[in-house]
């Protein structure tokens, strides 16, 4: 029987061979034995963009926001797939949280850190 992790693991590596179709199913399998997993719903996120699920990748992100909105990789990965549907209000609202959640990380440890960079300034583009 296959742990959570193999099927992540294997996901990943079809991922890298640029398997997205393949990687989606794997990840699906991961998620199986606990669908709140954020690591696998990362992995499904990205699989479903590079397949050009952007719908899918974009509900997938949305949930990994409601599991832990906090998550500053989550509302990046949010902003890259609005970016590639050119919902550039959407994608700009995204980094701009995504900004403001590390900053506030990086206050914990730097409490003189500056604040992010101007909002609207697109760099997540892939």
């Amino acid at each position: 029987m296959s742990t959570r992790l193999e099927h992540y693991k294997r996901g990943m590596a079809l991922f890298g061979e640029n398997k997205f179709s393949e990687a989606i199913e794997a990840y699906r399998a991961a998620l199986v034995e606990d669908p709140d997993w954020t690591d696998g719903l990362h992995g499904l996120a990205m699989a479903q963009m590079h397949a050009g699920q952007l719908d899918e990748a974009i509900a997938t992100g949305k949930r990994i926001v409601e599991l832990d909105a906090d998550d500053a990789f989550a509302h990046t990965s949010l902003s890259m797939f609005y970016q590639r549907k050119n919902m550039i209000e959407e994608a700009e609202r995204e980094a701009a949280k995504a900004r403001m959640i590390s900053w506030k990380e990086e206050l914990k440890k730097n409490p003189n850190a500056a604040p992010p960079g101007p909002a609207g300034s697109m760099d997540v583009i892939q």
